[in-house]
């Protein structure tokens, strides 16, 4: 049996391969794609061949935000029904090391993470995954919305580090999707989204759909928040966001700075005894996310701006270019 592929070449080229149907091995769950969000990380990928030390120096098959149906599973996997809509955790970390043992395996140094160099990824018909990793959701959940539990992951991971509840004041800077999941995160749990901020007007008003105001950082006074997640990696906006902070505040750095080093108000972080961290990825978030869609308290189907299929990879890793306020393209693969 054979499926289809969309492989990205050394050069740098998208084509469409056939390779054979993996099979799923004792404790893996071979998994037909169904959708597949593109990322950032996708894009860069595909017009730089790199991110910071991972390199594509052989075919590469792009893609980690995905959903799919079980087509079938290995020996001693006893609990998953063929046929059930899943949500696929890209990264399989190794079990063993210190920060596995400790629960953080998200900072695992061996992680096997979909779509980075040279794993593969979800841009294509089947994928394997061990059983710990694919995570079922509940059948009136859409394709799209199940794909969509990896970046709503990543804000809902933000808000526990960064403990929102109710009547947190949050502060979100940057208007892209993981502004957007981060906002709707802190609003299920009962958060003030005081404001989230971005200089492109067209970006905030697709912010401002989702009924959170937004605020130009360049003419407008930023509220004082409790919490700042900072979701742009944007050097005035780390600083600015900072400095919104009441006393004893928390500011998560959760977008990728262009650069390894950014400066920080020290004054201010030392005079307010602000709390200062990151995040990388998350870590055993999947079923609280899978529980924000499931009740409804979290609709990432209306962050969904296009559809391509498979053997539109290339146009729907260029989306942006025409259209860069939209939130998420999606590619169905089946």
């Amino acid at each position: 049996m054979k499926q289809r592929v969309s492989v990205l070449d050394t050069n740098l080229n998208l084509r469409i391969e056939e390779r054979a149907i993996p099979e799923p091995g004792p404790g893996e769950v071979l998994v037909q794609v169904k959708s597949v969000g593109v990322c950032g990380s996708d894009i860069h990928y595909f017009e730089h061949g790199r991110i910071a030390d991972f390199v594509v120096e052989q075919p590469l098959v792009l893609g980690h935000e995905a959903s799919g149906v079980v087509a079938a599973v290995g020996d001693n996997v006893t609990d998953l029904e063929v046929g059930t809509t899943v949500a696929m955790e890209p990264g399989v970390p190794c079990g063993r090391c210190k920060q596995c043992r400790a629960g953080r395996y998200n900072l695992c140094p061996d992680v096997e993470f979909f779509a980075t160099p040279p794993i593969d990824g979800a841009f294509c018909e089947y994928v394997v995954l061990p059983r710990d990793f694919v995570h079922p959701v509940p059948g009136h959940v859409s394709y799209d919305a199940a794909a969509l539990v990896e970046p709503l992951s990543v804000g809902v991971w933000a808000c526990q580090k960064a403990n929102v509840s109710l009547g947190t004041r949050v502060l979100i800077t940057g208007c892209g999707p993981i502004g957007a999941v981060c906002a709707l995160v802190a609003r299920a749990r009962g958060a003030e989204v005081v404001a989230v901020t971005d200089v492109n007007p067209e970006r905030r008003a697709k912010v401002e759909e989702l009924a959170f105001p937004t605020v130009d950082p360049g003419q407008d006074e930023i509220p004082e928040a409790d919490v700042l997640l900072e979701c742009s990696g944007a050097a005035p906006a780390i600083d600015q966001g900072i400095r919104a902070l009441a006393p004893a505040g928390t500011a998560v750095l959760i977008g990728m700075a262009p650069t390894d080093t950014v400066a920080v108000p020290v004054g201010a972080i030392q005079g307010k005894e602000i709390w200062l961290t990151g995040t990388f990825r998350y870590a055993n978030t999947y079923p609280d996310a899978i529980e924000l869609i499931s009740t409804g308290k979290v609709d990432l189907d209306a962050l969904v701006s296009a559809h391509y299929s498979l053997e539109e990879v290339e146009q729907a890793l260029t989306h942006a270019k025409k259209h860069p306020a939209d939130m998420k393209v999606m590619v169905r693969t089946s």
